[in-house]
């Protein structure tokens, strides 16, 4: 049983919302009733923050994402943590999800879109146009995440990704960012710049298409190559955040370690390691693990500002990720990625 500290409907569960509006006098009811609920979702968005031990940097994160113009609730899910993670996630406002045990960051993430589809439905929170995936070390930083949101409210993508600048203090051997890069490119015919960010923003209606997350380090990964199967226009977006970097000490060497492993196996049941013909792509084939029955010819174009390619999803209300133990693929060891 998880702890749903801070899933009250009042205090910060309403920061944002719109206001009530009168009805006009012509207007039936029911019908006034759904024109405001459009209005009020057109550009909301809810924010979704995994954390691991970020009580010295959660706070100011929550702070900071809340700030945002559009940005109705913010929900930390503490995954396991061990420290103040929740009640500082707590004090600064956010809803906080208190995992008793770490799920790392996919199933950390599955947890909290549960949570948030479930007030949705109950009409405790409002139905998004967005929802945003922030790292909970962003601190002020969050602040600047606007410059995502931008292109997924004005129509231009289903899929945003943030391309952060290089980190100052960052150690690492370009391994996992290579491996990734290179599956992507392999599977998609797409090279992104930042296959690694934490930093999404998505439509609302195109979630279906993604879910449930990848477990573990390879949610980021997994979620680009379902996406641009799926045909959805995926952009990455320049923002300028800061977060805490991984060093080239032993814990940063094993943090990679597993980030590697992770995205290895994701690549795997998206059959990237499937030989190739004449030096090509390997041809996916209907039913294949991890990959939709049908795959469009222009999903995942090669430039760099997205994919004109059809929208993915049914256009339906999001369904909560699938709880059948049984199709869930193995969890990495418990940790955090980002």
């Amino acid at each position: 049983m998880s702890d749903e500290r801070g899933f009250g409907v009042d205090g910060a569960g309403e920061a944002g919302a719109a206001e009530d509006l009168e009805p006009s006098p012509m207007d039936p009811p029911e019908e006034a009733e759904e024109a405001e609920e459009a209005e009020e979702a057109e550009g909301t968005v809810l924010a979704l923050v995994p954390a691991k031990d970020e009580a010295e940097r959660v706070g100011a994160t929550v702070r900071a994402l809340r700030g945002l113009p559009g940005v109705a609730e913010v929900l930390v899910v503490s995954d396991g943590s061990t420290d103040a993670t929740a009640a500082r996630a707590l004090e600064a406002g956010a809803h906080c999800l208190d995992l008793p045990r770490n799920l790392g960051k996919g199933g950390a993430l599955n947890a909290g879109l549960a949570a948030l589809m479930g007030r949705v439905a109950e009409r405790l929170s409002p139905e998004p146009a967005a929802l945003l995936l922030a790292d909970a070390d962003l601190a002020e930083t969050a602040g600047r995440l606007g410059r995502l949101l931008d292109p997924v409210l004005a129509g231009e993508a289903d899929l945003a990704i943030a391309d952060l600048p290089a980190q100052q203090g960052a150690g690492g051997f370009g391994v996992a960012m290579g491996l990734a890069r290179w599956g992507m490119a392999r599977v998609t015919g797409r090279r992104m710049a930042e296959p690694l960010s934490g930093q999404r923003a998505v439509r609302w209606e195109a979630l279906p298409a993604l879910l449930p997350f990848a477990p573990g380090f390879g949610v980021e990964v997994a979620m680009t190559i379902d996406a641009l199967r799926a045909g959805l226009r995926v952009m990455e977006v320049e923002v300028d955040l800061h977060h805490n970097p991984t060093g080239k000490d032993l814990s940063g060497i094993l943090h990679r370690a597993r980030q590697a492993r992770a995205i290895a196996r994701e690549l795997t049941r998206r059959r990237v390691w499937r030989p190739t013909v004449n030096g090509g792509r390997a041809e996916e084939t209907p039913g294949d693990a991890g990959s939709p029955a049908e795959t469009p010819g222009d999903a995942g174009s090669p430039d760099r500002e997205g994919s004109p390619a059809t929208r993915g999803g049914d256009g339906g209300h999001p369904q909560p990720p699938d709880s059948d133990p049984s199709s869930a693929a193995p969890a990495d060891p418990p940790d955090r990625g980002r």
